[in-house]
C-alpha cells in the first residue's frame, strides 16, 4: 500500500500538533518576556489558549477549504487563493508562538501547558515575520504542489513529426505496475521524474525561508523542530528510530534478496547484479517503495489461497462508491459510527474529466467539524481498496477527537494517524475477512497459501520500511545545510542505496531534483510518520485482536466485527494529542514504547521460508 497522506489535518500540514514533551524542547527557547513585565498567571495563560484555539480554527477552516478547493480544481487562480490563506495562516502563527513564550515557567493546568507547547512545535513550515518573505513562502509552496498535481511525462519531440503524447502520473504508474520491458519502464520512470527539476529551485527557497522562520521561534532549523514533536529530544527519536530500523532490517534484507534473485530471473544478472543494489525502475513502483505489484512474479505458491482482488472487484461490478461503502463497513462493524450523509455529498471519489486534481489520496475534515470526505482517483483495484480503508481510518480518527480543542486535533502524534489505517487495512483484510464480504471464493488455507499471503503483505509493508526512513533523513540532512543545493539529488541516492539497496539505472546529475518527484516532498509533508506506522500498526494489530478474543497466529486475525476492539480504539483515538504519544499507546496495546516484536511475529511463516530460499545466495550490496 503507497502511503497515504492526511491532505486535509492541517493541523498537520499548516500547523502540525504533533505531541511534544513534557517540558519545551531545549531547542524550542521561545522569546523572552520583558524583565519589567509582570510575570503573567495561570488564569492569562488559560485565555490565551482559548484566544488561539477559537481565531486558529477560524483560520484553519479558511485555509483548508482553499486547499481543498485548489487539490479539486487546480488553476493558477485556486493556488494564488490558497496561498494567500495560508499566509494569513503563517502571519498568525509567526506572531503566536512567540507570545506563547511568556507562559514559560507559568504552573499552568496540564491541558493548558500541553496546549501551549503544541503552539510551539506546531508549524512544520514556519514563515518568516518579514511579509513580503512570509507571501513569498506561502506562493512557493502552492506552486510546488501545484507543479506535482500538474505534471506529466512527455515523450522528446521529433522533427516533422506529431508531437509526442504526455502521461500523467495515473498513467506512468500503470505502465510501472503492468509492464515487464526494461526499456519501457525506464521511459516510463525518467519521464516522471523529470517532473522534479524545475522545482528545484522553488525548493531552495522553501527550505531557506522556512530555516529562517524555524530559526526566529528557536530552532536550529525544520529538521530541528520536526524531530522536536515526538514526545522526547531530537537526539532521543533519532536514536528509537534507529532502534527499530536494526530491529527490522535483517526481514528487510532476506526479502531484498530474494526478490533481486526473481528479477534476475527475468531481466538478467547484467541488469541485475549479485551484491549490488536494484535498479529503481524494475520493482513495480514509480518510487520503489513497495513492491506489491511484483507479486505475480514472486507469489511462493502459484495458484495456492490465490487472491486476485483486482479480478473480483471487477467482476463483482466495484465501482468507487461501492468499495467505499464496503469500507465505511469495516468501522461500523467495529460499533463505530457510519459517515455522515455530507461525505457522500462533498468526496472526490473518481478523477473528473473537466479539470486537473491532486489525485494522491487524502482524507479531510475541512470544516474541523467532522466535515469529513476523502479525496481520491479510486480504480477497481486491491492498491485502491486497501487505500479506501486506510483514508478512512484517517476519517474515523479525525471525527473521534472532533469534540477537543482544535490544538488538540491531531493523533497522539503522526505515526498514530497512519497507523490506525493501516491496522486496519491490510492486517485485518485476511482471506477469511474477504472471504466473508464475498470477494475470496470459500476455502481453507494450507501453509502455502499463509506464506502466499505475507508475502503480498511484506512486498508491500516491509519493503517500504527503509524508505519511510530515509525520505526525512534526506531533509533533515537538507534543511540544516549538511548537503549544498548541488549534492541533494547526489545524498537522496546516498540514502537510497544505503537503506534500501536501491538506485537509479541511469546516471543523475546536479541539475536532476528526483525528490521532488515524490509528492511528500513539495508538498513539505512529513514522512518519519510513516515509517513509525508500520511499526505501530503491528503493535496496534496485536492488541486489538487480543481485545476481541483471538487466540490464533497473529497473522491469521482480522479484527472485523469486534465491537470490543472498536471500543479499545476509539478510546485511544479520542485522546487525539491532549496526551503525550506513550499515554495513547498504553490505552491502546498497555506498552508506553514503540516495539517491532509484533511485526516480526506477524511475519514468522515468511521469515523461515525467505531462509530458506536464501540459502546460498549472495544478500546483500
Amino acid at each position: 500500500m503507497r502511503p497515504v497522506h492526511l491532505g486535509a489535518s492541517l493541523l498537520a500540514v499548516a500547523l502540525s500538533a504533533c505531541a511534544g514533551p513534557a517540558a519545551p524542547a531545549k531547542s524550542a527557547a521561545a522569546t523572552p518576556p520583558a524583565a519589567t513585565a509582570a510575570k503573567p498567571t495561570p488564569e492569562e495563560a488559560r485565555a490565551f489558549a482559548a484566544r488561539v484555539n477559537a481565531e486558529l480554527k477560524r483560520l484553519l477552516v479558511r485555509v483548508s477549504t482553499a486547499e481543498w478547493i485548489k487539490s479539486t480544481y487546480i488553476t493558477d487562480d485556486t493556488e494564488r487563493n490558497a496561498a494567500a490563506m495560508n499566509e494569513d495562516l503563517m502571519e498568525f502563527l509567526s506572531r503566536t508562538i512567540p507570545e506563547a513564550g511568556r507562559f514559560d515557567g507559568v504552573a499552568v493546568d496540564p491541558e493548558t501547558g500541553r496546549m501551549l507547547h503544541l503552539l510551539k512545535l506546531g508549524s512544520p513550515l514556519p514563515a518568516p515575520r518579514d511579509p513580503e518573505r512570509r507571501r513569498e513562502l506561502a506562493e512557493t509552496v502552492a506552486r510546488l504542489e501545484g507543479m506535482y498535481g500538474k505534471g506529466k511525462a512527455c515523450g522528446t519531440p521529433v522533427p516533422g513529426k506529431p508531437p509526442p503524447r504526455c502521461r500523467d502520473l495515473l498513467e506512468l504508474e500503470e505502465v510501472m505496475k503492468q509492464s515487464r520491458d526494461g526499456a519501457e519502464l525506464l521511459e516510463a520512470w525518467s519521464g516522471w521524474h523529470a517532473v522534479g527539476r524545475p522545482m528545484r529551485p522553488l525548493y531552495e527557497r522553501l527550505v531557506a525561508l522556512g530555516n529562517e522562520g524555524a530559526r526566529e521561534i528557536g530552532f536550529r532549523d525544520m529538521g530541528d523542530l520536526w524531530r522536536a514533536g515526538y514526545d522526547m529530544s531530537p537526539e532521543a527519536l533519532e536514536a528509537d528510530v534507529d532502534r527499530l530500523w536494526a530491529e527490522v532490517k535483517p526481514l528487510y534484507e532476506a526479502l531484498h534478496c530474494h526478490v533481486r534473485a526473481r528479477l534476475q530471473a527475468i531481466y538478467g544478472k547484467e541488469r541485475v547484479p549479485d551484491g549490488a543494489p536494484i535498479p529503481a525502475h524494475l520493482l513495480g513502483n514509480m518510487w520503489a517503495q513497495a513492491w506489491g505489484n511484483l507479486y505475480p512474479e514472486l507469489e511462493p505458491y502459484p495458484g495456492v489461497g490465490s487472491v486476485d482482488l483486482d479480478a473480483a472487484l471487477v467482476k463483482q461490478g466495484y465501482d468507487a462508491a461501492k468499495m467505499t461503502r464496503l469500507a465505511e463497513a469495516f468501522f461500523t462493524s467495529l460499533g463505530l459510527d457510519p459517515l455522515p450523509e455530507t461525505f457522500w455529498e462533498r468526496s472526490i471519489l473518481v478523477k473528473p474529466r473537466d479539470r486537473e486534481v491532486v489525485c494522491h489520496a487524502s482524507a479531510w475534515d475541512v470544516t474541523y467539524s467532522a466535515d469529513l470526505r476523502i479525496k481520491m482517483c479510486i480504480r477497481p483495484t486491491e492498491e485502491d481498496f486497501i487505500t479506501i480503508h486506510h483514508e478512512l481510518g484517517h476519517n474515523y480518527y479525525q471525527r473521534a477527537y472532533v469534540h477537543l480543542p482544535v490544538l488538540f486535533h491531531n493523533a497522539a502524534n503522526d505515526g498514530f494517524h497512519e497507523a490506525i489505517g493501516d491496522t486496519i487495512s491490510p492486517l485485518s483484510m485476511t482471506p477469511t475477512y474477504l472471504r466473508k464480504v464475498g470477494l475470496l471464493r470459500a476455502g481453507g488455507e494450507d501453509e502455502r497459501a499463509v506464506v502466499n499471503h505475507q508475502m503480498k503483505n511484506a512486498l508491500e509493508g516491509v519493503a517500504f520500511l527503509p524508505f519511510g526512513r530515509l525520505m526525512d533523513q534526506w531533509r533533515w540532512d537538507v534543511f540544516s545545510g549538511k548537503v549544498p543545493p548541488e549534492r541533494w539529488d547526489a545524498h537522496w541516492w546516498e540514502l537510497r542505496r544505503r537503506f534500501q539497496g536501491v538506485d537509479s539505472a541511469v546516471p543523475r546529475t546536479p541539475s536532476d531534483f528526483d525528490p521532488g518527484a515524490k509528492y511528500h516532498i513539495p508538498a513539505h509533508v512529513s514522512y518519519l510518520r510513516y515509517f513509525l506506522a508500520r511499526v505501530y500498526q503491528y503493535q496496534f494489530h496485536e492488541a486489538l485482536c487480543e481485545a476481541s478474543g483471538w487466540k490464533g497466529p497473529l497473522h491469521a486475525c482480522s479484527i472485523h466485527g469486534s465491537k470490543e476492539a472498536g471500543r479499545r480504539l476509539k478510546a485511544a483515538m479520542e485522546l487525539g494529542a491532549s496526551r503525550p504519544w506513550p499515554e495513547a499507546m498504553e490505552v491502546l496495546t498497555g506498552q508506553r514504547r514503540a516495539d517491532a516484536t509484533a511485526l516480526l511475529e506477524y511475519y514468522a511463516p515468511l521469515r523461515t521460508w525467505l531462509a530458506k530460499q536464501n540459502a546460498g545466495r549472495r544478500c546483500g550490496w
